[in-house]
């Protein structure tokens, strides 16, 4: 019986920080592609996201256009979720492991942002091709920073863009070597 409460404490844990880490994150990408910052979404991502930022500022000041605050939070973040569903658990990791863990975490995340708004980019393309929607702007404005190199080496042709196809190949690339080895590595090191 134990387990499905561990079980049930650790999907809470995950859904909940995990809905804040994502919040975080689409934040920081947004004002790392210059995103509009009036659009409804962008809004209320701030409105979200402003409590922790704005005391975390004071501390840590941006980095040649980064903002250190955004990635400091969710790096924080993602060791408190870590940590809690180790306990949660019964165990104990390494510091060092879990901020391993945690960076491996947050590169993950984002790689599943652009994954997911480029299918529903691609998607909604085929569905309302033209029309306006402040989410429809907003994932425009995020992907296109991956989707403007994919098209210069395979550039539309026959009014079909299959670049898309090339920049998923380099996300899930990315979780293969990048995300994977990193995670697998915070495993090891947070259960020596």
């Amino acid at each position: 019986m134990g387990n499905y409460f561990s079980d049930a404490g650790s999907f809470l844990i995950d859904t909940v920080i995990g809905l804040y880490m994502l919040a975080v994150i689409l934040r920081f990408l947004l004002q790392w592609v210059h995103a509009d910052f009036y659009n409804p979404i962008s809004q209320f991502l701030v409105t979200v996201t402003n409590p922790p930022l704005l005391f975390l500022r004071r501390f840590i000041p941006g980095f040649l256009g980064v903002d250190l605050a955004s990635i400091i939070l969710l790096i924080v973040l993602a060791m408190v979720k870590i940590y809690l569903i180790y306990a949660i658990s019964g165990l104990t990791p390494q510091v060092f492991g879990v901020l391993v863990l945690a960076v491996g975490e947050m590169i993950q995340l984002g790689v599943y942002v652009f994954i997911f708004t480029m299918l529903i980019r691609i998607v909604l393309s085929w569905i309302q091709p033209g029309g306006y929607n402040p989410v429809l702007v907003l994932i425009n404005q995020l992907t296109e920073p991956l989707m403007a190199p994919a098209r210069r080496i395979i550039p539309p042709f026959g009014g079909l863009d299959i670049s898309p196809i090339l920049v998923f190949i380099f996300l899930y690339l990315t979780l293969m070597l990048v995300v994977r080895p990193v995670l697998d590595f915070g495993h090891m090191l947070a259960l020596r």
